[in-house]
């Protein structure tokens, strides 16, 4: 590992994830990415702040970047379930084109955008791999519940995002693995108001979350590209 960039910085997995790589790659170049500025004491952790839907900066960032060379880890922890703004939906009669344009503005259309102007920055001459958070509710097949309309929506099209743009991928850079990862139910923000359903010990604290994940990373190959993957590397089907 050289290098590697973790977006949505600020939020509690990604915020994991940034401190585990610099912990586990101490000679690699850490890029941590988030609309807020933070500040790391570790000195190969770089952090960078974005607007996210303002593509000449994301290019901007991207070719700043890329100056030290090409990344082998990219990875995507930002997504909305419900803020001040929405909530996800209980039923048909709930659904709001604010709801409906917030989730697949956070949960689609950014990592679609981080798609396309990072992955040509991917490794191709080793293994380079892009991981997008996603979720299992996401899945078509899985859905026994119903609900959260907007959520599973949104998460279902970031599915096909990665899965297309993981066929695209191995016509330009072999080498490269394009995933979505489900982290579990976390301790975070995200999952606070729905836990109490939720036995504690199923309840997975961000920097175990994090070492799930990265482990998960650690065992794919270019045959798993395109593939949703929860954290305990059971593979999510569409």
């Amino acid at each position: 590992m050289n290098s590697a960039v973790v977006f949505g910085s600020s939020g509690s997995i990604g915020n994991a994830l940034v401190l585990l790589l610099a912990e586990k790659y101490p000679k690699a170049i850490i890029y941590s990415v988030s609309r807020f500025k933070k500040d790391y004491t570790q000195k190969n952790i770089n952090h960078l702040c974005v607007d996210y839907f303002d593509e000449v900066h994301l290019h901007a960032i991207a070719q700043t970047i890329t100056k030290s060379g090409p990344l082998d880890l990219v990875l995507v922890s930002n997504g909305v379930l419900h803020n001040d703004s929405i909530k996800p939906e209980k039923s048909l009669k709930d659904i709001s084109i604010e709801t409906l344009q917030i989730s697949f503005k956070i949960n689609t259309i950014l990592p679609a955008l981080l798609l396309k102007h990072f992955m040509p920055a991917l490794n191709r001459k080793d293994k380079s791999l892009f991981a997008v958070l996603s979720a299992r509710v996401g899945s078509v097949s899985d859905n026994r519940l119903g609900g959260w309309y907007g959520y599973r929506a949104s998460k279902s099209a970031l599915n096909m995002m990665i899965k297309t743009a993981s066929i695209e991928s191995k016509r330009s850079n072999k080498s490269a693995i394009v995933v979505g990862l489900h982290p579990g139910t976390v301790n975070t923000k995200l999952s606070k108001p729905f836990q109490k359903n939720i036995s504690p010990e199923k309840v997975i604290l961000p920097n175990k979350s994090a070492e799930h994940l990265l482990s998960v990373l650690s065992s794919l190959s270019c045959k798993d590209s395109g593939k949703c993957f929860a954290w305990d590397g059971e593979e999510i089907l569409p």
